[in-house]
């Protein structure tokens, strides 16, 4: 299983440096952007039982996806039992009444097909690619474990164990992996976001099989789910064989609202973590909204334009020029519930120290806030923005994801807007929003110190 166990990675479009003359060409060779055509191919339908179906045809090849994804992540977890999301898409391959620990991936690959599945702070989600005429064993699997999970309790256990390595490995053992959830956890006071992905780890060794059973039944209900098949399929015949798995699925109650909202924050924040690592680290995270609010759109450009990748300013600047870190960037974290993080970090080179990159970082913002964005460079970074944007819906794997993330977060027909959005983005509106929200008074600064093991 993939799991998105921290706020900085599979939130964002993945951007390529492309020449603005081929971006020209390809938008002119689709006809401005794919976004409009496609969303008008979607078919949306809701079963009697609360479960919303997204359905889009692309011929292209013989190749179907399908993805059933759950409105459940570490935001719907209590203090306590945090991980309990991702321990339960770990469970969800551990067998059900039809199918024995196992036997759910090892179907999908007899079947020439690919699984895998993936849990964030927002949600939860499954997925099949196989060959066009294997859709319907897709649905039957996914129908199948939607509400016929065992959790057998051996499984429970054995499974906890796994979990409980993959965050010494991944966090505990990982110093940058360790300041980043420190980040999060001071960043937010009252959301939930505060908690990270994977758990915290006392709360996996408490975790017990009546957490999960409760945790399955409250959201693992079709009325908590979302449907996206994408690929080779006829709509009107494949929509009755939806019906046929799922529809008899009986709808759940509706799971309990998270109602934490973060309060504005007042004032810096800053820590630092001691931790056994070669090189001092520094992360920076301010607090921004999401994709809900129109200033999204100059938020994602703004991202783009300082850490956009090994070209843009953070990196030019820090790396490059000044030579004061190995590397750098950053990103804002749109595609969220409930508004986030924009944040910045870089590993600070030998001989330098962690104030000087802070310093460089901060002084790159405030270039910004005080000089406009030439036009030529604003205009490329909308353009290889728009092209990412473009290239990303180039396999139904892609088009599948970015529809079921848009319906979970916003609602899928909010992805509509995202082009004509970066589109409209001017120079005074990157000003405007850093102005507004890249302030001392919303920052928070964590800060690696490494210490050396006594031999």
């Amino acid at each position: 299983m993939v799991t998105v166990a921290n706020r900085q990675t599979g939130r964002h479009l993945v951007r390529w440096a492309i020449p603005a003359a081929i971006v020209l060409f390809l938008l002119l060779a689709t006809g401005g952007f794919a976004g409009p055509q496609i969303t008008t191919r979607v078919k949306e339908s809701v079963l009697e039982n609360g479960l919303r179906v997204l359905l889009l045809e692309e011929h292209k090849a013989p190749v179907v996806t399908v993805h059933v994804w759950y409105r459940v992540g570490a935001r719907n977890e209590q203090p306590g039992v945090t991980g309990l999301s991702h321990f339960l898409e770990h469970m969800m391959f551990k067998g059900t009444s039809k199918l024995g620990p196992g036997q759910f991936s090892k179907t999908v690959q007899k079947n020439g097909g690919r699984d895998n599945a993936f849990t964030s702070d927002d949600y939860t989600g499954y997925f099949e690619t196989f060959a066009s005429d294997r859709v319907e064993l897709a649905l039957e699997l996914e129908a199948d474990r939607m509400r016929g999970l065992l959790l057998d309790p051996k499984e429970v256990e054995s499974e906890k164990k796994v979990v409980m390595e993959e965050r010494r490995l991944r966090t505990d053992d990982d110093p940058v992996s360790a300041l980043q959830e420190a980040m999060g956890a001071a960043a937010f006071q009252v959301h939930p976001y505060r908690q990270p992905v994977i758990g915290w780890m006392s709360d996996l060794q408490g975790l017990m099989r009546e957490d999960l059973v409760r945790h399955y039944n409250t959201y693992y209900v079709p009325n908590n789910a979302v449907l996206i098949v994408v690929g080779d399929f006829n709509s009107g015949e494949l929509l009755p064989k939806i019906r046929h798995h799922f529809g008899g699925i009986p709808r759940g109650q509706e799971p309990p609202r998270v109602r934490a909202v973060e309060p504005v924050q007042r004032g810096e924040r800053r820590l630092v973590l001691r931790k056994e690592a070669e090189l001092p680290f520094v992360y920076m995270g301010y607090h921004v909204p999401d994709l809900k609010h129109p200033d999204n759109f100059a938020l994602e450009v703004l991202a783009y334009i300082l850490s956009g990748g090994k070209s843009a300013r953070i990196y030019k600047r820090v790396v490059y020029e000044k030579q004061l870190a190995l590397f750098a960037g950053g990103g804002y974290d749109r595609e969220s519930i409930d508004p986030n993080l924009f944040y910045f970090y870089a590993s600070v080179m030998p001989e330098k120290t962690a104030r000087e990159v802070e310093q460089a970082l901060t002084a790159e913002i405030e270039r910004l806030k005080s000089e406009p964005v030439p036009d030529r460079e604003l205009e490329k970074a909308k353009n290889q923005i728009e092209a990412g944007f473009l290239f990303g819906q180039d396999s139904v794997f892609n088009l599948a994801r970015q529809l079921a993330e848009y319906e979970i977060v916003a609602g899928w027909r909010v992805w509509e807007a995202y082009v004509p959005g970066i589109r409209a983005v001017k120079a005074d509106d990157l000003q405007r929003v850093a102005k507004a929200y890249l302030t001392p008074d919303s920052r928070t600064v964590a800060v690696l110190i490494p210490t050396k093991t006594e031999r």
